[in-house]
């Protein structure tokens, strides 16, 4: 008896000294998984972070033949003068946020005020904010399509309603905003299409010697200086980034210049 009882507070007191151990090491193990793993997706992150700017500006490379400025005819009705307007749109790069964008700002519209588009490097979407002319905006999100037009969709709002804009570049000089809307799952009615034509005369052709922008790859349009060169730029948005930072901006386009010339010698 006296032996059992003896036994029995042996087992008492080794077992209130190796379970907070075996918990300690157990915690110790989970608290390094944890920060391993932590550490794993903090690393992702900052990879993630530092190619989204570059990501976005090539993704939105594409728009660059719409920058500048443009004439627009609005008609609600495809064929017909009834109800149109007339408004100006102006395209520009914006440096200013951390991520680039396209600036989409309209004169006299009766669709919207003004638009910023951005590139989601994660989903791989266009993403454009719109302001419109009631002081309320709009979230549109899409993608190319294979028809090389831009559609892009918002969600639904408390009433239903989803609104799609589809913008087809037609050439140089022509692009088209197409306005429409649904309620719940109807078909898409169309709600205004905007024809645009680019102001001013008619840039050079693509091939033709003509000037690149040196920050985005456009049709260089604005001259721009440093230490004596001469350089060219697509817009003021451009310009700013230039003259923000002109001996980086000229060393990344001698880089790109580069690795074009390398990639067609092989």
């Amino acid at each position: 008896m006296v032996r059992n009882l003896f036994l029995m507070n042996l087992f008492r007191r080794a077992l209130l000294y190796w379970l907070p151990a075996s918990v300690l090491v157990a915690g110790c193990f989970f608290a390094m998984r944890e920060g391993q793993r932590a550490s794993a997706d903090s690393a992702v992150e900052k990879e993630t972070e530092s190619k989204s700017p570059a990501d976005a500006k090539e993704a939105l490379q594409q728009f660059n033949e719409l920058i500048g400025e443009w004439r627009g005819v609005g008609m609600p009705r495809r064929g017909s003068r009834a109800g149109a307007w007339f408004e100006t749109a102006e395209w520009v790069w914006d440096f200013e946020a951390k991520t680039p964008a396209i600036k989409y700002e309209v004169k006299k519209s009766q669709l919207l005020d003004t638009a910023r588009m951005t590139w989601d490097v994660k989903t791989k979407k266009y993403h454009l904010k719109a302001k419109l002319p009631d002081e309320t905006t709009r979230e549109y999100t899409g993608a190319w399509d294979k028809d090389g037009k831009l559609v892009l969709e918002s969600a639904a709002n408390d009433e239903g309603t989803t609104h799609r804009i589809t913008l087809t570049p037609l050439n140089e000089k022509r692009t088209l905003v197409l306005h429409e809307q649904r309620s719940g799952q109807g078909l898409y009615r169309r709600v205004a299409e905007v024809g645009y034509t680019r102001s001013g005369t008619s840039l050079a052709v693509e091939g033709a010697g003509e000037r690149e922008c040196i920050v985005t790859g456009g049709k260089g349009t604005i001259a721009v200086s440093f230490k004596g060169k001469t350089y060219y730029v697509c817009c003021t948005g451009c310009k700013q980034a230039f003259d923000e930072d002109p001996e980086g901006t000229i060393a990344a386009y001698e880089q790109k210049v580069a690795d074009r010339k390398a990639k067609k010698g092989q």
